[in-house]
């Protein structure tokens, strides 16, 4: 039996009740574990008292975003195998981040990752084109949480008019910015560890519960969901039903994959929770824990994928307010009615929550201390004056979050967020890896690297068909972001750059390197090295 649509979907009052008991209850929380006169350290670092296993599990709470949770179970439940490479990516790509970031970046950093760029560098064009790429990073991400909480909301309170939804994602961009001035990273982290224990033991009762409706034999879950589909569900479980059918989407396929395992070690919010640790040591431990977490919580996703497929049908989620990410929450109702959706929503609007209170604090931490302080300022400011910067600026990302959210709902989240990966591996990690581990790089290198991939990026994303030029779907509008399928103007064909914009990142840090010397100290590359290997030093840097 497929899952009715929004206005038969539980009932509101529930849902509604269910979301305010945890907005309070993380207010009450943030409010408790805050510091009224915080410094810069307290506000963007949460005084670096969290260990490897509570920061471990505010990554997974910070990575396990609405793309994880909503998107990808959409993606499996509609595109079966194809739909799941999106965890492999995701997954996969910590293992750059463990092995190659997190312990260096804790040992040579302060706050973002422009204080790695910028210790060997020219300061202020380092950190003013790290400060720009942190932005447009942290708002394709934001954009991706704000239209899943559009969708999300949609769906549960039978709002169905753009006006309120659009007054939806006003409230979450108001609460986001409460728990950033409110709490800083401090009282962000705790959110974040909350929501990620509720997430995964919300998907672990799930996954058991579909599991059991089947024998606990997930090849009968996957023969249901093939007969649910009808004719042609087959291709579920087959390679090729979303890339792969032609030359041209499997060259898709590499680019996303390619974004998605590279990407992680170059987001700007994940970098930032390095430094909320007090040792190297630690900020390993903590990236294990997330490993761990993310792990087992994207096995669930398979598992509700596959479960909505069955139990609710891809036809009766395509056809729901929020699409494909409507499809965890319709697997919720068609299994415990209206208490277990109230409860999987409320999870599901934490994990929104604290993904773009996270976000907002790098981005204002960012434009505060790399572009305000360092580099308007000549890092004359206080950390006082730092954070009060910040403060504001987070007001200003809120709003502009909300009027973006506004435009992008509807969006598939999971595709958004790997929009996102896609600028980060572009701009960000070439620099953060030759700037580790490449003496002779320089800031001309560094420079072409950052622009290069971020504008290479950026064009070759609004001239594709993510954009514009996709065939017209069932109800004849196309699924690219401007839905009148006469409004063609892609000449880019790919949906995701990463294929392109990745090397030639790379390519030019090389190329803008060797023919400049300016902006390289052997010195300094040489006490880099040992800060980053050794950590000696690091602790005043970070008291600095």
């Amino acid at each position: 039996m497929s899952a009715p649509l929004a206005d038969d979907l539980g009932e509101p009052g529930v849902n509604i009740t269910i979301f305010a008991l945890f907005v309070v209850v993380t207010l009450v929380i943030v409010l408790r574990v805050s510091r009224r006169r915080a410094g810069a350290s307290e506000f963007y670092a949460g005084g670096r008292n969290f260990t490897g296993p509570q920061n471990g599990v505010a990554l997974a709470g910070d990575y396990l975003s609405a793309a994880s949770f909503l998107g990808i179970a959409g993606a499996v439940a509609i595109y079966g195998y194809d739909g799941f490479l999106y965890s492999i990516g995701f997954l996969v790509a910590w293992l750059v981040a463990l092995l190659l970031v997190a312990e260096l970046l804790r040992n040579t950093g302060r706050f973002t990752m422009a204080d790695v760029l910028s210790f060997r560098l020219a300061q202020r064009p380092v950190r003013a084109a790290a400060g720009l790429s942190t932005l447009i990073v942290t708002f394709f991400y934001l954009l991706a949480q704000m239209a899943g909480a559009g969708g999300l909301v949609a769906l549960l309170l039978g709002v169905e008019s753009k006006g309120g939804q659009a007054l939806v994602i006003a409230v979450v961009g108001v609460l986001m910015i409460a728990y950033v001035l409110v709490g800083g990273m401090r009282g962000t982290t705790w959110v974040q560890i909350i929501k990620a224990a509720l997430l995964v033991v919300g998907a672990a009762v799930m996954t058991v519960w579909v599991l059991g409706k089947y024998g606990f034999n997930v090849s009968e879950l996957l023969g249901a969901s093939v007969t649910k589909a009808g004719e042609g569900g087959q291709a579920l479980l087959d390679p090729g039903k979303q890339y792969g059918l032609t030359g041209l989407t499997k060259l898709d396929f590499l680019s996303l994959g390619l974004a998605l395992v590279l990407g992680t070690a170059g987001l700007p919010h994940v970098l930032m929770r390095f430094y909320t640790v007090p040792s190297a040591k630690e900020a390993r431990r903590s990236v294990v824990w997330a490993i761990w977490l993310i792990g087992i919580f994207y096995l669930f996703t398979l598992v509700l994928g596959f479960g909505a497929g069955a139990l609710v049908g891809p036809e009766s989620i395509a056809a729901a307010p929020g699409k494909a990410n409507s499809a965890a929450p319709l697997l919720a109702f068609e299994l415990g009615g209206t208490f277990l959706l109230g409860i999987i929503a409320a999870v599901a609007f934490a994990t929104i929550l604290a993904v773009v209170a996270g976000l907002t604090i790098t981005a204002s931490a960012s434009f505060a201390h790399d572009v305000y302080n360092n580099v308007i300022k000549h890092g004359q400011v206080s950390g006082e004056g730092e954070v009060r910067v910040a403060r504001v600026t987070a007001v200003v990302i809120g709003v502009v979050a909300i009027v973006g959210g506004i435009l992008a709902n509807g969006q598939n989240v999971a595709f958004l967020v790997a929009l996102a990966f896609a600028i980060a591996a572009s701009a960000n990690l070439p620099t953060i890896l030759f700037s580790l581990f490449w003496r002779r790089f320089n800031t001309r290198g560094a420079l072409w690297s950052i622009y290069g991939g971020l504008t290479s990026c950026l064009v070759l994303i609004v001239f594709s068909p993510v954009v514009s030029g996709k065939p017209a779907g069932p109800d004849g509008k196309s699924t690219s972001m401007i839905t009148d399928p006469s409004i063609d103007f892609h000449w880019f064909g790919l949906d995701n750059p990463g294929i392109v914009t990745i090397p030639l990142s790379f390519l030019l840090a090389v190329v803008g390197t060797l023919t400049s010397r300016r902006g390289s100290t052997p010195e300094k590359a040489a006490e880099m090295e040992v800060r980053s290997l050794t950590g000696a030093g690091a602790e005043r840097a970070a008291t600095h």
